[in-house]
């Protein structure tokens, strides 16, 4: 069994596909399935069922073999990054995951000031659902993701990158701008729009309205982050978004960014990874422009000017913080 048999195996597996797998191996199409039956013949098991259309599956066998193929595989490239660490070389490739309320905000510029001080580095980044990242990084597809928790499955090594605030965004004419910072209860007669479910950030502000005692009315789903802004600015919804995914959302005509009453909702920003294999050195180094990025990127809202307001009651960030017991779920007011 050789290195480069797995190495076609997985590449097959990943695609359902023999043309796409040689594709991506950099190989013809004939070699590779040559490399495939090799290994078939020496294991003495059908690893691969041959589809019409050019598709094919995994047999169930197939199935036992990838697992072990991502381990051996992974074990042998941390092995050349380790030796790479030793001589402090930064080269090889950082494959990282992030999800849709980060990414677009928070990896192009870590990317752009990474690239220019290593252009030997390859990186490769995935956006996707914090549940879709994870099944890539326990599949050893990932070196590590940028996420918000809570995280499932696992065990995972995690490494916090910080907090950071949400913020209400409304259109114009919403009766909350220019008034004292509401709280998250004056929000329960406010029409919704959320990210499309399996998006952690629209579980974290259905947890926080939970702790509000209400439910939010829903309107709309957007599965980016853009067109949610778009839908609030035509007048369709207010919503909750973090800091980092407004920057200058506040000189956005039709959009307003509202500070909550303190303490505000905040959601946990960490790295991920898995806690068997050290990261390469490399993609440790682009943690650290990771970083540096997201202060810059949350200091933008930070330094904005907020108003003070009296305090009202407590707001679902301290109830999670005092509370011992679960919260109850208010009932929705009449609107009649």
């Amino acid at each position: 069994m050789e290195m480069h048999q797995l190495r076609y195996f997985r590449a097959v597996a990943r695609t359902g596909n023999f043309t796409r797998a040689a594709e991506q191996c950099h190989i013809a199409q004939p070699s590779l399935s040559q490399q495939i039956r090799k290994l078939e013949e020496e294991l003495d098991e059908k690893l691969i069922l041959r589809l019409p259309g050019g598709k094919s599956r995994l047999t169930p066998a197939g199935e036992i073999l990838l697992t072990r193929a991502n381990r051996i595989l992974a074990e042998a490239q941390r092995a050349v990054e380790e030796l790479r660490d030793r001589q402090k070389v930064i080269s090889g490739a950082v494959r990282m995951g992030a999800i849709p309320t980060i990414a677009p905000f928070l990896v192009p510029q870590a990317l752009l000031n990474f690239n220019q001080n290593h252009p030997e580095v390859e990186l490769v980044v995935h956006e996707a659902t914090t549940e879709q990242l994870l099944a890539q990084l326990e599949r050893n597809e990932l070196d590590f993701v940028i996420v918000s928790p809570p995280l499932a499955g696992g065990p995972w090594q995690t490494e916090k990158l910080g907090h950071e605030e949400l913020f209400l965004v409304t259109p114009d004419g919403n009766h909350h701008i220019g008034q004292q910072a509401p709280t998250l209860d004056d929000l329960r007669e406010e029409e919704f729009i959320l990210m499309s479910e399996g998006h952690c950030l629209t579980g974290q502000v259905m947890r926080f309205c939970k702790l509000a005692e209400f439910r939010p009315r829903v309107r709309f789903l957007s599965a980016q982050v853009e067109t949610l802004k778009a839908l609030i600015r035509s007048g369709a919804g207010v919503s909750l978004l973090p800091a980092m995914a407004l920057g200058d959302a506040s000189a956005d005509g039709g959009l307003h960014v509202i500070k909550l009453q303190d303490p505000p909702p905040q959601r946990e920003i960490v790295f991920a990874s898995l806690p068997d294999f050290p990261l390469p050195l490399a993609a440790r180094e682009f943690q650290g422009y990771l970083k540096k990025a997201f202060e810059q990127r949350t200091q933008v809202m930070s330094d904005k000017p907020k108003k003070k307001a009296a305090r009202k009651s407590k707001s679902p960030s301290e109830k999670l913080a005092t509370s011992g017991k679960p919260p109850l779920r208010g009932k929705r007011k009449n609107r009649n």
